[in-house]
């Protein structure tokens, strides 16, 4: 039942060439960047991350955009980073970009078992006719375009259907977490968090704080120590602010 693991290096051990990655975070928020600087190090490459964004220019999944180790992405807010678009319009990159609402009930119907859902968010839209450019070819032209999906109609409305996401791995962060993998998210930085580590086959989780089992008050904990596998506690991370506005 012990989960945790002496290093982030040796929780990310088992992760290879061309794994599907499930990322928590918003923005810089909640970003497990002691994970993505262990995959870093590592040299893992050909990954494909469903995360809501791709980090900024030089963190959180940034680091490993701008390194080339990153084929496809799947998210919701492309913006604050240069590197992003240079790759995606220069057919370098992959990218699914799927509305916000939609990206969280994908994770969570993967981490539930339900392998697919109506909605009506993207009706009449590429969202669900298809032709949304995934892949340009580098001379701006569209080398792979989004298919078009399922429309059903309920009750008079119509509906598009979307799949649930699981990828091999989840890779989040947590304000507090125990050795059977019980986490607690602080505030905002729970986001996506809680979703990929449900979405993950393997989740991964760092900890700023590890308590031991029965510390943890169980009507606080978020998510349950049975969607976790490693648990790596790292006291000691940095924290960065995308934008800092001050008065004069």
């Amino acid at each position: 039942m012990d989960k945790v693991v002496a290093s982030a290096a040796e929780a990310v051990s088992g992760i290879g060439d061309g794994a599907s990655l499930a990322v928590g975070g918003f923005g810089l928020c909640g970003v497990p960047s002691t994970l993505i600087e262990a995959l870093m190090n590592a040299g893992i490459t050909n990954l494909e991350t469903v995360s809501n964004n791709c980090g900024v220019d030089r963190w959180g999944l940034g680091v490993l955009l701008r390194a080339g180790r990153i084929r496809r992405t799947t998210g919701s807010y492309v913006g604050e980073n240069k590197e992003f678009e240079r790759q995606f319009l220069g057919g370098e990159l992959e990218v699914e970009l799927v509305p916000q609402g939609t990206l969280a009930e994908r994770l969570r119907a993967g981490g539930a078992g339900i392998p697919a859902f109506y909605t009506p968010a993207g009706v009449g839209t590429q969202v669900a006719d298809g032709g949304l450019p995934l892949r340009y070819d580098g001379a701006g032209g569209v080398a792979l375009a989004s298919p078009p999906k399922e429309i059903r109609e309920f009750d008079g409305v119509r509906y598009v259907l979307e799949r649930a996401i699981v990828c091999d791995f989840g890779l989040v962060h947590a304000w507090k977490g125990d050795r059977h993998g019980n986490l607690v998210y602080r505030a905002s930085a729970a986001n996506f968090n809680p979703l990929c580590a449900a979405a993950g086959t393997v989740t991964i989780a760092e900890v700023e704080e590890l308590v031991e089992p029965g510390e943890l008050d169980p009507a606080e904990v978020h998510t349950p120590g049975i969607f976790v596998q490693h648990v790596v506690c790292v006291p000691h991370r940095e924290k960065q602010i995308e934008k800092k506005t001050v008065t004069q």
